[in-house]
C-alpha cells in the first residue's frame, strides 16, 4: 500500500528529480519479493494496532516511525529537507491525501472489515487512477483496453461485495472507508503530477518532508478524537512500529530502488501481489475467512487494473 505508484502505498516521485542511486547488490527480484510481503502484511499489522490503540493513534504511530526511517536515510546521505514555502505547501497536500488521509481510513475500516476485504479494496486503486485521470490529465488519452480494464475491474468491485446477493453481510461503512482510502491514493498522485514532478529537490528530501508534515497532521488531530491509552498493550504497539519502519519507511525506500532500476511499468506490478499476500495473512495468522466471490472478485479486479496500465504503442 502507498507507493510509488498511484496504488499503494506513500509519497511523491516527480520525475527526474534525482539521478539514480547505485545499483544495489541485492537483485532487484528479491527486493520487488520482499516489498510485496512487507505491503502485504500491512494490512494484518493495521488489524492488530487497532486491536489496543484508536485508529488515529495507529496512524499517527505508523507515521511516526516511517517518518524516523526516512530521517535515518536522509542522514545518511547526507541531504536536507526541502526549501521554499509553494513547495511545503504542496507536499502537505500530498501528505493529507497519500498518507494522513488513506492511512487512517483503513485503520477505521479495519475496525469492522477483515483485513483480507481491506487489502483487496486497496487493490482497486489503479481503477480510481484511470477513471480520474481520464478527467484531470489531458495527456492521458483512453483506449478501448483500458476502458475494457476499468469496466473489468468494477465488475469485480461487485462481485467482490456480493452485489447479486443486495451486499447481505457486507459492512458498508468499513467497505466504504476502505474504497475511500484507495481512491485517495490516484487523487495524491494526480494532484502531486501537477505540482512536483520536475522538482529539483531529491525523491528522498521530498518524500521525507511529506510524512514529516503528514506526521504532524496526525499529531494534531489524535489528541482531539482520542485520548491517552490507559494501560500499555505490548502487541499492538509491536505492529505499528513494524508497520511504520517497514511498511512505510523502508518500503518506500525499497520500492525506489526498484524504480530507479528496472522502471515504474515493473516496480507497480507490485500492486498485483499485495491483495493475494493480504488474503494469505489474514486468513492463515488471524483466521479471517472468505467466500468464494472474494477470490474470484479480486483477481477480476486484479484482471481489470492490469488492463488499465497497458498503455498504446508510440508510432515508430
Amino acid at each position: 500500500m502507498s507507493s510509488v505508484t498511484a496504488t499503494t502505498t506513500t509519497a511523491p516521485d516527480p520525475a527526474g528529480s534525482a539521478p539514480a542511486p547505485a545499483r544495489p547488490r541485492l537483485d532487484w527480484r528479491l527486493r520487488f519479493a520482499a516489498l510485496s510481503l512487507i505491503w502485504g502484511f500491512s494490512f494484518l499489522l493495521i488489524k492488530v494496532g487497532t486491536q489496543g490503540y484508536a485508529p488515529f493513534q495507529v496512524t499517527l504511530g505508523r507515521l511516526a516511525f516511517g517518518t524516523a526511517v526516512l530521517a535515518v536515510a536522509m542522514a545518511v546521505r547526507r541531504e536536507g529537507l526541502p526549501r521554499g514555502a509553494r513547495t511545503w505547501m504542496h507536499l502537505a497536500v500530498a501528505g493529507f491525501l497519500l498518507n494522513a488521509l488513506p492511512f487512517s481510513l483503513f485503520a477505521f475500516a479495519e475496525l469492522t472489515i477483515p483485513s483480507t476485504l481491506a487489502g483487496i479494496c486497496n487493490a482497486t486503486s489503479p481503477l480510481w487512477g484511470m477513471a480520474l485521470s481520464l478527467v484531470a490529465l489531458r495527456e492521458d488519452r483512453p483506449t478501448r483496453v483500458r476502458m475494457a480494464g476499468l469496466g473489468l475491474g468494477f465488475l469485480g468491485v461487485l462481485t467482490v461485495l456480493g452485489a447479486w446477493q443486495g451486499f447481505q453481510g457486507l459492512d458498508a461503512r468499513g467497505t466504504t472507508l476502505a474504497l475511500l482510502a484507495s481512491l485517495s491514493y490516484p487523487v495524491g498522485w494526480i494532484y502531486v503530477r501537477r505540482t512536483l514532478a520536475g522538482s529539483s529537490h531529491s525523491h528522498l528530501s521530498l518524500t521525507g518532508g511529506q510524512l514529516l508534515l503528514a506526521t504532524v497532521q496526525l499529531a494534531v488531530v489524535t489528541p482531539l478524537f482520542t485520548s491517552v491509552p490507559s494501560s500499555l498493550a505490548v502487541g499492538p504497539l509491536l505492529a505499528i512500529a513494524a508497520l511504520g519502519t517497514l511498511g512505510t519507511g523502508l518500503a518506500v525506500l525499497v520500492q525506489y530502488g526498484i524504480v530507479a532500476e528496472v522502471g515504474p511499468t515493473t516496480g507497480q506490478m507490485v500492486t498485483y501481489f499485495v491483495p493475494v499476500i493480504a488474503a494469505a495473512a489474514g486468513i492463515l495468522l488471524l483466521g479471517e475467512t472468505l467466500t468464494w466471490s472474494t477470490p474470484v472478485g479480486a483477481a477480476v479486479v486484479l484482471a481489470g487494473a492490469a488492463l488499465t496500465q497497458v498503455r498504446p504503442r508510440r508510432a515508430e
